[in-house]
């Protein structure tokens, strides 16, 4: 028992620290979402290499260059998660925090899809239904933004297919990170080389304060995903399914009343249809392991 409330302790800190990073991102202005990326990257490889040397998991690490599936699968993750952060801190510091959250609210959804067209999944009518109602939602919100809600759509199927392919590869958290951080590194550091050539860079220039954000980056980003790794070894999976929600939750929140950003009717509705989707989805989840599990449980007492 307490070690499930140690665990529910990590879930509610990585999903509390993914919410606050709305506050974090702008701190590193004048550098755009390319830069900060960029910083992302390269700070969070060194982060993840000291975190493995402690832990005392080269091995895990290694093991993954010798394996042909798991490297190519990780290599996929590592793109669409350079993706989904560049989006994200883009979407953030173009004030556009509402929209960020409203793609990790639907990303559940989108998981869902993703399984029935890449792996030939089953739904059933309710996960069906979830569907409908965010799809009403998302064509809502296209007609009040004018286009589609891009920022929202991108997080959502860029987070979506990271899933599926870390899911794929089933490697460690850890090692995973690292892994990814070391394939995008080469990229990240030539490009921050070349700012800095051309005098375009803003990791020196503006204060040691601002040199030091930018070099926490990796920390910022170790830390949640950590928490979470503790967190998955602790709780049950349904549990770790409605905590997820609090990111997004926060996210919103922050940009509606901290950051001011603007809420029409339409928005507010695409919004509640979108939240709607979600307690259908997750309450048609929760009654299914509970049928399964009475079924698991008759099938053991014949």
């Amino acid at each position: 028992m307490a070690e499930r409330r140690g665990g529910l302790g990590y879930g509610v800190a990585a999903y509390l620290l993914w919410g606050l990073f709305p506050l974090y991102w702008p701190l590193l202005e004048p550098a755009g979402a390319v830069e900060i990326l960029a910083h992302r990257v390269a700070w969070s490889l060194l982060t993840m290499l000291v975190v493995v040397t402690a832990s005392r998991r080269l091995p895990q690490l290694r093991r993954i260059f010798r394996k042909h599936r798991e490297r190519n699968l990780l290599t996929v993750a590592a793109v669409v998660v350079a993706v989904n952060w560049g989006t994200y801190i883009w979407g953030v510091n173009h004030h556009r925090v509402v929209e960020t959250s409203l793609g990790y609210f639907i990303n559940p959804l989108v998981t869902v899809l993703m399984g029935v067209v890449i792996l030939r999944e089953r739904l059933r009518p309710w996960q069906w239904a979830a569907l409908g109602i965010a799809t009403v939602a998302v064509v809502g919100l296209t007609v009040d933004y004018g286009h589609p809600p891009w920022v929202a759509l991108t997080l959502a199927f860029s987070f979506g297919t990271y899933g599926l392919a870390k899911k794929q590869a089933d490697v460690e958290a850890v090692e995973s990170l690292t892994y990814e951080t070391l394939v995008l590194v080469p990229i990240a550091l030539a490009y921050l080389f070349w700012l800095g050539a051309a005098g375009d860079g803003h990791f020196v220039g503006h204060g040691p304060g601002h040199s030091l954000l930018l070099a926490s980056t990796g920390i910022v980003t170790a830390v949640p995903l950590l928490c979470f790794g503790a967190a998955a070894i602790r709780v049950p999976m349904t549990t770790l399914g409605l905590l997820q929600y609090l990111a997004p939750i926060l996210q919103f929140l922050l940009g509606v009343t901290v950051l001011g950003e603007h809420m029409s009717a339409i928005r507010w509705l695409g919004f509640a249809l979108v939240w709607v989707a979600l307690v259908v989805f997750t309450l048609e989840a929760g009654q299914y392991r509970r049928q399964q599990s009475r079924l698991a449980v008759g099938a053991s007492a014949v």
